[in-house]
């Protein structure tokens, strides 16, 4: 096995009290994960836990969330799930209709993605975001599509 640091959380010293201590990894897709903690003594000598593992499920429906701050200015996240593995379309556009910027145009794997909406250079107003994806888990071959709407106050 090799493994990769992921954190830390500094301990509070002696103490004859029972402490709690928690780090939440936030970077992990659907799957099986497997993490150890490392204790670390003041003279520098350090031991391993056992291993824990740990299965991650992915989500099980399409589903584009509301941007949030919303109301936003300058920027703000989408936040969106996809079940499984496919193209996907993220598209902003003005309140006519017109496409104002693509912030996703990919390939992507199953699991919870973001992006980021940066709107310094546009006008304040409503905005339209619709997500698009043609992955075959989207129910009988066809497009999956869903839109919504924010408000950029300068």
């Amino acid at each position: 096995n090799q493994w990769t640091k992921i954190g830390f959380v500094k301990g509070s010293g002696n103490s004859t009290e029972i402490l709690k201590y928690s780090f939440k990894d936030k970077n992990t897709n659907a799957g099986k994960f497997s993490y150890r903690l490392k204790q670390i003594d003041f003279d520098g000598t350090f031991s391993y836990s056992n291993v824990a593992e740990i299965f991650v499920k992915g989500p099980d429906k399409f589903e584009l969330y509301q941007n949030y701050p919303n109301p936003f200015n300058p920027s703000t996240t989408i936040n969106y799930s996809i079940p499984a593995a496919g193209n996907v379309e993220l598209k902003v556009y003005d309140i006519l209709g017109n496409e104002v910027v693509n912030l996703v145009n990919e390939a992507e794997e199953s699991g919870n993605h973001t992006a980021l909406f940066d709107a310094s250079k546009f006008a304040s107003g409503v905005y339209i975001y619709t997500l698009r994806t043609n992955s075959p888990s989207s129910g009988s071959g066809q497009s999956f599509v869903q839109t919504k709407k924010m408000m950029l106050l300068k």
